[in-house]
C-alpha cells in the first residue's frame, strides 16, 4: 500500500512535466520554421492584414535589401476576400486588397502567379511592403516540402526588390 502511495505522489510530481512536452504538430512546426530560417526567411507570429482578424498567424518574410525596397501590395485568397476586391488577373484564386501603385511587369506577374499556384490551401495573404515579401499562412507543409515554396518566394523577392512605389522611401542620403 505504501508503494502505491509513493507511485501516486511521484506521478503527480511528473505529470506537469509531461504537459510541457511539445505535441507532434508543434514539433513539425518547429522543424518547418528552422528550415525556413535556414532558407533565408524570418518567421514571426503576428496579426495578418485581414479585415476583422484578431488571431495571430505565421508570417514568413523574405526581406528586401535596405538599399533596394520593394513595392506595396496585398493579395488575399478569394475565400477570405470580399467580392468587392479586384481579382488578380493571372490567378482567379486571389484578389487585390492593395494593388501596387505602378503596374508590375509581366515577368514579375508570372513569378507572382507561379508562387500563388504553389502555395498550400491554408496560405491566405501574400503581402509586399518596402521592407519584405510576406506570406501569411497556417504552416501546413512538412519541413522537407518547404523548398517548393521557398524557391519561388525567393525568386519573386529578387524580382521585386528595387521597385518601390515611392523611389525615395527609406533610402539613406537621398535628396528631399
Amino acid at each position: 500500500m505504501l508503494w502505491l502511495l509513493i507511485l501516486g505522489v511521484v506521478g503527480m510530481v511528473f505529470a506537469p512535466a509531461m504537459w510541457l512536452r511539445p505535441t507532434a504538430r508543434e514539433r513539425r512546426q518547429g522543424s518547418l520554421r528552422q528550415v525556413a530560417i535556414e532558407a533565408g526567411a524570418s518567421v514571426k507570429l503576428e496579426t495578418p492584414p485581414l479585415h476583422g482578424e484578431i488571431d495571430k498567424m505565421a508570417a514568413y518574410r523574405w526581406v528586401y535589401p535596405s538599399q533596394r525596397p520593394g513595392p506595396r501590395f496585398v493579395l488575399v485568397r478569394t475565400e477570405r476576400a470580399s467580392e468587392a476586391l479586384k481579382p488578380f488577373e493571372y490567378d482567379n484564386g486571389w484578389r487585390w486588397r492593395i494593388q501596387p501603385l505602378e503596374p508590375l511587369p509581366s515577368v514579375i506577374n508570372a513569378r507572382l502567379s507561379r508562387l500563388l499556384t504553389q502555395l498550400p490551401e491554408d496560405a491566405c495573404v501574400v503581402e509586399s511592403s518596402n521592407k519584405a515579401l510576406t506570406l501569411w499562412w497556417e504552416e501546413s507543409l512538412e519541413a522537407d516540402a518547404f523548398g517548393t515554396l521557398a524557391a519561388p518566394a525567393t525568386a519573386l523577392r529578387d524580382a521585386l526588390q528595387g521597385r518601390p512605389d515611392r523611389p525615395a522611401d527609406n533610402l539613406p542620403n537621398s535628396p528631399p
